[in-house]
């Protein structure tokens, strides 16, 4: 009887490690992009270790009617990231290699998402 007790345990208990939600996985290393800044000079700026599988609309550049876009990504996180030309993952997209993918200045950007 205690053997079936303890295995029904068990079994609940697995079944509620199964239930838990998991955290989001965040990538790890540094997204920089360049901004044109208030002078009109370009201006470097990154994401530190950055939510992975969310979209994130990149703020200095979130609203298309007051800003230019963003534009020479470079990906020094260890996952894939997925520019889009849009606010909130929307438009034309180009994806950057994990640790080395980057885009010239032609490659202009409103948000960005990271595979795990």
């Amino acid at each position: 009887m205690r053997l079936r007790n303890a295995a029904v345990a068990a079994f609940g208990a697995f079944t509620l490690l199964l239930a838990v939600p998991t955290s989001a996985s965040a990538a790890t290393g540094q997204f920089e992009y360049s901004v044109v800044g208030l002078d009109g000079q370009p201006l470097k700026t990154s994401l530190e270790n950055p939510v992975g599988e969310e979209c994130i609309t990149l703020p200095e550049v979130a609203d298309p009617n007051a800003s230019e876009p963003a534009f020479s990504p470079r990906n020094r996180t260890d996952a894939v990231a997925t520019v889009f030309t849009e606010p909130g993952c929307e438009g034309d997209y180009f994806t950057l290699r994990a640790h080395t993918g980057h885009g010239s200045a032609r490659l202009k950007l409103r948000s960005v998402v990271f595979a795990s």
